[in-house]
């Protein structure tokens, strides 16, 4: 972590801010990296390629985003879209993943 670190509310310059958001971005792509991992995991435990695509569990985990997002106060129309796409490119890369195993 960046030793100029500093939390949004005690940021008293853009050098801070720009920090920050560069801090916040390699600590959401660490996130990324642990959910594409259970994408890797479901490709291994599914034995079922058609199972990949669960549109019930999608709209459930889209709607979560949605209503957390909400409930903080964010835009929450605008991340229940960037969900989706994370949803789907989620699904894709599974796709890949369970494909890659069995050949």
């Amino acid at each position: 972590m960046n030793d100029n670190f500093k939390l949004p509310e005690t940021c008293t310059n853009m050098a801070e801010v720009r920090i920050g958001v560069d801090q916040t971005d390699r600590e959401l792509m660490e996130l990324l990296d642990r959910r594409f991992g259970y994408m890797r995991a479901a490709a291994r435990i599914k034995t079922d390629r058609n199972v990949v695509r669960d549109e019930a569990r999608k709209a459930e985990v889209i709607e979560n985003a949605r209503a957390d997002a909400e409930r903080r106060g964010l835009p929450a129309e605008e991340l229940k879209r960037i969900w989706d796409d994370l949803v789907e490119t989620s699904i894709a890369y599974e796709l890949v993943e369970w494909d890659r195993i069995r050949t």
